[in-house]
Parts: C-alpha cells; sequence; structure tokens
C-alpha cells in the first residue's frame, strides 16, 4: 500500500475547469471572482462580511492591526496551535500571554483564562486569540462574556473549523466564522484544510468599520473608493492612507476555492464518517484516549487526535508501516523564540502533558476504507 498521508487536497476535474476558465479570462488577480468567493464564502459561515487574503497568516496579521493591537498591549493566545496565532501578535509589536488548555477539549481553558484576567490589573490586556484546535469549536457566547467583562476583542482561529457549529444558551446553532460574538474569524484554504487554494485565507467579520480596515491593510493601505479620498484629481487617482501590505489572493485561487465550496458539506460528512469509524475501532482501548465529543457540537474534524503512553514509539511504527501520522503541536510557549520571552517549561502544565502523547492519525474526505481499517490495524498492533 502507498503511504498514507495525515491530510492531503482532493482536487477534482471540475477545480481543474475552473481554475482553467479564469485563466483564460480578463482577470488573473483583483477581479470579479475575489468577490463572489468572499460573498459565497461569507454565506456559508453565516457572517455579514469576508475578506480574502493570500495566507491565513495574513488574515491573522491584519486582523490584529485592524482591532489596534501594538505595542503596549497584551494579548492572551492559546499555546496549541501552529505558530501564526501568536507570531500574528508579535508582528504588530504586542506581548503575548499563554493560557493553558482544557484537558478535554484541547480548546482554550476559560477558567484559567479568568484566572489570568483577574490576577492582572484592568486594561492589562486588550484581546485574546482561541483556536478552534482540530475542527473543535469555542462556546463563543462564553467566550464573549468573559471579554465583555474584561474590555477584550476576540480573533478566532478557525483554521481547522469551517462548517462547524456549537449550540449556544438558547439552544440556536452558531457556526463557527459567523462573528455573533468574535470580532474577527480566520480560516486557512492550505492544501491539508477542508477546502484547498494552494495558499489562502478569509476573514470574517460583523463589523463594517473592521471591514473598511481589513481590505486597507490587505492592500498596502490604498484606497481609490473617492468617499474616502482627501482630494480626487480623477478617475486614475488612489491614495495610500496608511501602511498596509499585499496580502492579495488571485482569482484563479478564488476560482478553485470556489469550486472547493460547493462540496465542502460532503467533504465534512466524509470526515464524520471517518471519525466514527476510528472511535468504534478504539473503544474499550485503556490505551488510547480518542477525541472529546459533544453532542451540542458538530466536530469538523481537520484532525483526528489520540493521546497513548508512548507517542515516539507508535510514531515511528506507523511511520516505519507507511502511516505517515503527524504531531499537532509543539506547544507555542516551548519554542525557541518564545522562551526568550520568558516562557519556561512546567508553566503550562496541561498542554505540556498533551503534546508528550498527542498523535494525528491520517484525516482526509478521500481516505478510502481499505486505507484506515490499514491504519486501525496499525495503531492497535504498535500502541
Amino acid at each position: 500500500m502507498k503511504p498514507i498521508p495525515y491530510g492531503r487536497q482532493h482536487i477534482t476535474d471540475e477545480d481543474i475547469a475552473a481554475v482553467v476558465e479564469t485563466l483564460k479570462s480578463d482577470f488573473l488577480t483583483q477581479g470579479p471572482k475575489i468577490d463572489e468567493f468572499e460573498r459565497k464564502f461569507a454565506e456559508y459561515v453565516g457572517a455579514p462580511y469576508a475578506v480574502a487574503v493570500n495566507n491565513a497568516t495574513s488574515g491573522l496579521h491584519i486582523a490584529a492591526k485592524a482591532l489596534g493591537v501594538g505595542p503596549g498591549t497584551k494579548v492572551i493566545v492559546t499555546p496549541l496551535t501552529f505558530a501564526a496565532s501568536a507570531n500574528c501578535i508579535r508582528y504588530c509589536g504586542s506581548d503575548v500571554t499563554f493560557c493553558d488548555i482544557n484537558p478535554d477539549t484541547y480548546l482554550m481553558d476559560a477558567a484559567k483564562l479568568e484566572q489570568i484576567l483577574e490576577s492582572h490589573p484592568a486594561g492589562t490586556f486588550s484581546g485574546i486569540v482561541i483556536v478552534d484546535f482540530a475542527g473543535y469549536p469555542h462556546n463563543l457566547e462564553q467566550y464573549r462574556e468573559i471579554a465583555d467583562r474584561h474590555g477584550l476583542w476576540i480573533i478566532e482561529d478557525a483554521c481547522h473549523a469551517p462548517g462547524a457549529w456549537y449550540t449556544d444558551s438558547k439552544g440556536e446553532r452558531q457556526l463557527t466564522g459567523n462573528c455573533r460574538y468574535a470580532d474577527c474569524t480566520i480560516f486557512s484554504f492550505h492544501p491539508v484544510k477542508h477546502i484547498a487554494t494552494g495558499e489562502g485565507g478569509m476573514v470574517t467579520t460583523a463589523k463594517p468599520e473592521l471591514l473598511e480596515r481589513l481590505r486597507l491593510y490587505r492592500t498596502h493601505g490604498i484606497t481609490k473608493d473617492a468617499s474616502k479620498l482627501e482630494k480626487n484629481d480623477g478617475g486614475w487617482y488612489y491614495e495610500m492612507q496608511d501602511l498596509g501590505f499585499n496580502y492579495r489572493i488571485t482569482d484563479f485561487q478564488a476560482a478553485l476555492g470556489i469550486s472547493q465550496l460547493s462540496r465542502a458539506e460532503a467533504g465534512l460528512e466524509r470526515r464524520q464518517e471517518i471519525a466514527r469509524r476510528y472511535d468504534e475501532a478504539f473503544k474499550g482501548n485503556d490505551k488510547i484516549k480518542t477525541p472529546y465529543r459533544s453532542e451540542d457540537v458538530r466536530h469538523a474534524f481537520h484532525l483526528y487526535v489520540i493521546k497513548v503512553p508512548d507517542r515516539k514509539a507508535l510514531y515511528d511504527a506507523l511511520r516505519a508501516n507507511g502511516v505517515m501520522a503527524q504531531v499537532h503541536y509543539v506547544p507555542l510557549h516551548l519554542m525557541p523564540y518564545y522562551r526568550q520571552l520568558g516562557n519556561a517549561p512546567g508553566q503550562l502544565p496541561v498542554v505540556e502533558d498533551y503534546y508528550e502523547h498527542c498523535l494525528s492519525l491520517p484525516m482526509y474526505p478521500t481516505l478510502t476504507d481499505e486505507e484506515q481499517e490499514y491504519v486501525i490495524k496499525q495503531v492497535l498492533q504498535h500502541v
């Protein structure tokens, strides 16, 4: 059997045709496909506005900048994430404080977040960056209540969780990214994610003032909007009104995203099916801890993470047998860069214990039943 990766893209003939059609059109970038992708993605997650960018890191950066992150501010971030979730705060010159995770969901622990906030003077922190790790969504209603009491904004890194939802106190399903409670939500279109555009990302928001800043920072801080210009010399005229970036996505990437979006729900259903088969196969095995589940949450299952006693031995055995399991993630506070800023081993015991035992098994819609059975067999044989 060919090696089985932990994740992979799924490109169809329809995807290829959509890209080719755009390549033959008048626009390769800054054209109509970007607007269409933004509109359709906003509809998919239930958000009023969406801004497409060249990758999710760029989205995190301009979201932080739009929310006023800068020198003299402090932001609370989960340590269980890819580096970009914290780096976006450092790009803006702000300080990062890490909050430990919940031992069941692996999300930022709300009780420990409260402890951090209450142990510092009011106004110490300006916001929080939460991550819907592996595809399990935060209950944003709960975090919004905490944020409002302490005067904080919320950036939700939902790169793992398009299509996920949780149930609020009124019994209503809240889709990840609808921004009813978060100020900005960021998604990724990296090849291993639910929707692939090669590289790419999206920022959603419900606030018009944030939308305006996000669009400005995406394109060098430049606008041609006549209503916002200090003067107007003619149809060619534009103004750079702030220091922005070149974080634009291309039209052919947007065309691929639109095509991929059309089957996003089918991909999610397949991920649910794969997760159920793993759950059933490992049920009752006291050496394997499977992902936490809740009936009032839809887990998007970007990752299927198990915890085992000897992760290194299982990782090596699986790879030796063609199962390319992966580890997500080395806790950020343990990275040399963040240790230089005052973080140290031992300060976040839950995420450090998680890291010693976690392993991500293959999880993607085109994983076949035969391949999954092989993965299960190898895990049970070597755990």
